[in-house]
């Protein structure tokens, strides 16, 4: 639970943050239109998709292209559309509703409105005026015989319905001779429809649009019996069917377009007249459109002619589809669905805090499965909920928190990483080399800090004899002489990849194979004892030829040890002070090798494990010389140990003459023939690569120590159980 509340302390604020800026930034027209465009691309995609079965209910009689072919340029007389009203009274649609204005009298209204009353009912359209002192006012058309009756019922506040003080609508015959349903589809702030009021206030009354008014005379509904709920819904209640249309505050209806062009029954308006005339006034005995006890509607679809606007499904969309949509909705309760936001941000909220936990795993796999995957899985679900079940799902708003969240975890992440690389920059720059210190920042290896196991080899090394220089050297010119030494031996130390640990006075401490891993370690480690050698040899050849220090500072000479093994490596120290070191068994045996190459008269000694890792990662790019078996103190088993001789190619036959015949001598030692070893030591003395340096610093060398302990076994032979390990007693 803890861990649970850490979690959310730390993560539920940006979160809430990044998802708090994206609700607001819904609020502003630009995202909300981004918003509109989503849900178009979602219509078309479902239309795509859906084998649209046309409602048995509904049929389109649609002035097309060839119905202006055959009949003559827009408008018709008004007597083309009594003859189709009267043929169609044959037929006995269910309802004719005309999405068209007829609001100028003309001659032909008398035989218009006797087709019309030929049929059960007709609805035609009515529309507010763009100026106020156009249309009739309600008194006045009810006093010219309009069958025109308000909706009496409504709930809520009526003054949020768009109104208009007059209307525009049918005249004279016309106007007594069908109903009235208004046409009025308004575009939205984008200009692209996708509402449609279901009801319009005229002053202060509330009549019915076009469709809804189609459906009460498809149900013989009066309007008395509809009740609205602004907000809420529009209710119908008759004998033939009860529904509740869903309608926000204004009255309008979110249409759940379905029925593009190819959605619909659609008959061609002069096929249909021309059929219907054939049938019933000329008695020929051909096929007649299935019109009985449907809903008729009468519009545009021909390019070119006025009733044509944006629509989810194209730019120009007949608007006849836009009334066609709606009614087809409410016959089938086909209404949008739309998911509570409250649910969807709380789950875009939940998502981006699993994202969160995502992120905080090293894993990438991980990051960016569940990274990509959340808004994918997302825009899918949401894409299937609209196909199968028509559910509004809200896409951009969190999306974008999802992004913004996305992006605040990359730009922490990035922080997180810069403040890493400088911090592994600030940590192991003083004693990293700065090549190791790049490969580290830019492998984003995180070195283990904490302590952990891990095989290294260490590195120890110290000047023979240096309290003689502090003795005669005054402090500066001491501090002097240390800082050009120390310098050359950590120069080659980190040019090898190798980690300093630390001055221990005139010794270095150092590690190869942290915090970076270095497969070939124990190599570079050799290679950097081999190195240090040469260098200090340079450096007391310039010292001498500077003349600038007593005789004593030119036979300076460093001892060095080394050993490969698991070791524990990490920051240790106090709270307040701690250092990148090492320690363990294997680190105190690398600085047995160093302080033991005095007693076997070398320079560079290492062990066997050292010698084999070395071998394993270069083969025999290093020589080195068995020196025989330590026992050193408490540790039971004996220790094989080698010296450094140098790098393959840079070691003389005389060299490798010496080391043959000490390799033979040592045998001979071993099997305790003492006089075979004697002579076999004293020939490899002869050939000692720093025979020549005896009076130079050089104190003595291993064949010189092997002549020394024959010497000892000759006066006080070792007993009978010997094994030819050396017993170290000093550390």
């Amino acid at each position: 639970m803890k861990r649970v509340l850490a979690f959310l302390k730390q993560h539920a604020l940006p979160a809430a943050l990044c998802f708090g800026v994206a609700l607001a930034l819904m609020q502003t027209p630009f995202f909300r239109h981004i918003e509109n465009l989503t849900m178009d691309e979602r219509v078309r995609l479902r239309a795509r998709l859906e084998v649209t079965v046309p409602a048995d209910e509904i049929a389109l009689l649609a002035v097309d292209e060839t119905s202006l072919r055959e009949i003559g340029r827009w408008p018709w007389d008004r007597e083309v559309h009594g003859d189709l009203m009267a043929l169609l009274g044959r037929v006995r649609p269910s309802v004719v509703a005309w999405d068209f204005l007829f609001t100028e009298p003309s001659g032909s209204d008398a035989h218009f409105a006797r087709g019309i009353r030929q049929n059960r009912a007709v609805v035609l359209g009515a529309m507010r005026p763009e100026a106020e002192d156009d249309g009739w006012t309600p008194e006045q058309a009810r006093a010219a015989g309009a069958q025109l009756a308000p909706i009496t019922r409504v709930e809520g506040d009526r003054r949020l319905i768009p109104a208009a003080p007059a209307m525009i609508a049918p005249q004279g015959e016309l106007a007594t001779a069908a109903a009235i349903g208004f046409v009025d589809t308004p575009v939205g702030a984008d200009g692209v429809r996708r509402t449609a009021p279901l009801v319009v206030r005229i002053g202060a009354e509330v009549y019915p649009a076009l469709a809804l008014r189609t459906l009460m005379a498809h149900w013989g509904v009066a309007a008395g019996e509809v009740t609205v709920r602004l907000g809420r819904e529009v209710e119908i209640e008759s004998p033939l069917a009860r529904r509740r249309i869903p309608i926000d505050a204004t009255g309008a209806y979110a249409i759940n377009f379905r029925s593009g062009p190819q959605g619909v029954r659609q008959y061609g308006y002069s096929t249909v007249l021309v059929t219907l005339a054939k049938r019933f006034a000329h008695g020929q005995a051909v096929p007649v459109p299935a019109l009985a006890g449907r809903i008729v509607l009468v519009g545009q679809v021909a390019d070119g002619l006025t009733d044509l606007g944006p629509t989810p499904f194209a730019p120009l969309t007949p608007l006849v589809l836009v009334h066609a949509n709606v009614i087809e909705n409410v016959l089938r309760e086909d209404y949008l669905r739309v998911v509570p936001p409250g649910w969807i941000w709380a789950g875009a909220f939940g998502a981006g805090l699993v994202t969160l936990a995502a992120y905080g795993r090293r894993r990438p796999i991980v990051q960016g499965v569940v990274g990509g995957g959340v808004p994918l899985v997302f825009v899918a679900g949401a894409t299937l909920a609209w196909i199968n079940g028509s559910w509004v799902v809200p896409l951009v708003g969190p999306l974008l928190g999802y992004g913004a969240l996305q992006g605040f975890m990359i730009a922490r992440r990035m922080l997180q990483e810069l403040h890493a690389k400088e911090r592994i920059k600030g940590m192991f720059g003083t004693y990293v080399s700065p090549e190791l210190v790049r490969q580290l920042v830019a492998s984003g290896q995180q070195p283990e800090l904490g302590g952990h196991e891990e095989e290294i080899t260490a590195f120890f090394s110290d000047i023979q004899e240096f309290s003689s220089f502090s003795e005669i050297l005054p402090p500066d010119r001491l501090v002097e002489l240390m800082n050009e030494y120390l310098t050359l031996c950590t120069d080659i130390v980190q040019a090898n990849g190798g980690t300093l640990d630390k001055y221990i006075g005139d010794a270095v401490v150092a590690m190869y194979g942290a915090p970076v891993r270095l497969p070939d370690h124990a190599y570079r480690a050799c290679r950097s004892a081999v190195e240090i050698q040469r260098a200090l040899a340079e450096l007391r050849e310039r010292w001498r030829a500077e003349a600038r220090w007593p005789e004593l500072v030119m036979r300076i000479r460093t001892r060095i040890g080394l050993n490969t093994g698991p070791c524990v490596i990490g920051n240790m120290g106090s709270r307040t002070r701690f250092n990148y070191t090492m320690m363990g068994d294997h680190v105190n045996l690398a600085a047995r090798m160093e302080s033991g190459a005095k007693s076997w008269g070398t320079y560079a000694m290492c062990t066997e494990a050292t010698r084999r890792a070395c071998e394993a990662a270069a083969g025999d790019e290093v020589v080195f010389r068995p020196l025989g078996r330590i026992r050193v103190k408490g540790r039971r088993a004996a220790v094989p140990i080698h010296e450094i001789v140098g790098r393959r190619g840079e070691v003389s036959e005389v060299t490798q003459a010496c080391l043959g015949e000490f390799a033979a001598a040592l045998e001979r030692y071993y099997g305790q023939d003492w006089a075979g070893a004697e002579a076999g030591f004293r020939r490899s003395a002869a050939l000692e690569p720093l025979a020549t340096e005896l009076e130079r610093g050089v104190k003595t060398t291993p064949s010189l120590i092997y002549i020394e302990l024959v010497s000892r076994h000759r006066l006080d032979p070792p007993p009978a159980e010997w094994d030819g390990v050396y017993e170290m007693k000093e550390k």
